[in-house]
């Protein structure tokens, strides 16, 4: 009898034991120590499952954006500008008002795009909603109905560019997100190769199938491989480091500590945080203005791409090997920039190739000085490929002037293009040298005063980037210190 009332006490104290689910899973599985050879293995393999999945699915998507946004300028030749009855003006207007909805829409796309919870189903979403407006194309009658369409186009392709730049700066430090965004931007600069091999081959061969013309049928199958992609990016995109749906709780625990421990605060909003504050205080920083300044100039400088006109002076077979070359310089120059820490002679060297090949183009017309011309014009983009990446590590493109800039009748040599596009460029590194020069200002005023390191710093940030590493408070502090802007 003695024994009765024991064995309910030992059922009561087996069921009173904590479970070792309901743990902190920090407890269950910590995270290994910065610097030792564990920490070192289970982020490469992080990466490595990054690398593999999240960037060719971007690169594709980013081709069939360009490929999608420039078959107008494909199909021109092929019957589209006389079906529709366009003449330059109208082609000219064509081209740029994409850029009217593009350009407003990108900001509060961007805001949008931080606010929800799966990014991978709205980008997903978008690229399906252009590809199916590219295809629409097609059926256009008139000068009114491709206007339509390339206004409306503009508005579910400014979600990518802007938004798989954020993405990818919600998953990689300020050392690795270079080279990504420009293996991300080398997709352009291939499909710049190859994309109008691609739309030769559909133009040539389904002109006239079943009584349609070809430049019809190039925008079919392109919007109807946009949307496919489109679907699969739901899928195969992350979301956040801590909600992505194929990552395990570990994983998305060291992402979340990688990124901590490179901002030296957890990289996530709190709940005073919103995208409305957010805009007012990219509003009230001036890099921001700068940056939007300087980019507008950049893209000015290198319109020589909008319309093809410089390009198409040359055959196909001329044409691909400054693009190639063009890659991988700007893959070399993002691997350098992410050793280096360093960004602005990254950025602005190239401008600097590109106003030497402006020069030699408007010494000559010698075919072989212009195709030199032709390489370092096309190298200017590995700056481009930078400036983004340099916008995310200074701060926590509207090229539709470019459409007017290089006119046909001011061709083949294309002086006026080409001195307007070189002042552009000239004012786009004076103003690049201006950011450099704020940014080395605001470090020294870091070095000089380590308590003005908590200014502007969110107190939850620290402490939770301190949760995630498995460290004290004090210790999330000091590495914070170690914090600086890169230039």
């Amino acid at each position: 009898m003695s024994n009765a009332p024991v064995l309910p006490e030992k059922e009561d104290n087996s069921i009173e034991e904590p479970s070792p689910q309901l743990q902190d899973p920090i407890e269950q599985e910590p995270i290994p120590e910065l610097g030792t050879s564990e920490r070192d293995y289970v982020e490469r393999k992080l990466v490595r499952k990054l690398d593999m999945r999240l960037l060719p699915t971007i690169i594709v998507i980013f081709i069939m954006n360009y490929i999608d946004r420039n078959g107008v300028t494909t199909a021109r030749l092929q019957g589209l500008e006389t079906d529709l009855g366009l003449n330059d003006l109208k082609y000219e207007v064509i081209l740029s008002v994409l850029y009217v909805t593009y350009c407003p829409a990108q900001i509060p796309s961007n805001m949008f795009l931080n606010w929800i919870k799966r990014p991978s189903l709205y980008i997903g979403g978008c690229v399906v909603a252009w590809g199916l407006t590219s295809a629409l194309t097609g059926v256009t009658h008139n000068y009114g109905g491709i206007l339509a369409i390339r206004m409306f186009i503009g508005l579910p392709e400014s979600a990518f560019y802007p938004g798989a730049i954020y993405l990818l700066s919600r998953w990689y430090t300020k050392k690795e997100l270079a080279f990504r965004s420009c293996i991300l931007y080398g997709g352009l600069l291939i499909s710049n190769a190859f994309g109008a091999l691609m739309a030769a081959g559909i133009l040539n061969g389904l002109e006239g199938a079943r009584g349609i013309r070809g430049w019809r049928w190039l925008f079919y199958i392109e919007g109807a491989i946009t949307m496919f992609v489109g679907l699969n990016a739901m899928w195969l995109l992350p979301d956040y480091p801590q909600n992505t749906r194929w990552m395990s709780p570990f994983e998305q625990r060291l992402a979340q500590a990688r990124l901590a421990e490179d901002a030296g605060e957890a990289d996530q909003d709190t709940e005073a945080d919103s995208p409305m504050k957010g805009l007012l205080m990219a509003i009230k920083d001036p890099k921001v203005l700068i940056f939007c300044v300087m980019t507008t100039s950049q893209l000015l400088g290198l319109s020589f791409v909008a319309k093809n006109t410089y390009m198409h002076t040359f055959r196909f077979s001329k044409k691909s090997p400054p693009w190639i070359f063009a890659t991988i310089l700007c893959c070399l120059s993002a691997w350098h920039a992410d050793r280096t820490g360093e960004r602005f002679f990254h950025i602005a060297g190239w401008w600097w190739g590109v106003i030497i090949g402006f020069i030699i183009a408007l010494c000559t017309m010698n075919t072989a000085g212009r195709y030199v011309s032709m390489f370092l014009m096309a190298s200017g983009y590995c700056g481009f490929a930078m400036t983004l990446v340099w916008v995310s590590n200074a701060i926590p493109r509207p090229p539709a002037m470019g459409s007017f800039v290089w006119k046909a009748e001011w061709g083949p040599e294309y002086h006026q293009s080409m001195i307007v596009s070189l002042l552009a460029l000239a004012l786009a590194s004076v103003l690049a040298l201006v950011i450099r020069q704020m940014i080395v200002r605001d470090n020294k005023k870091l070095d000089a005063d380590e308590k003005a390191i908590m200014e502007g710093t969110d107190r939850t940030r620290v402490e939770e980037a301190a949760r995630l590493e498995g460290i004290t408070f004090e210790q999330a502090m000091e590495r914070r210190k170690g914090f600086r802007y890169l230039y």
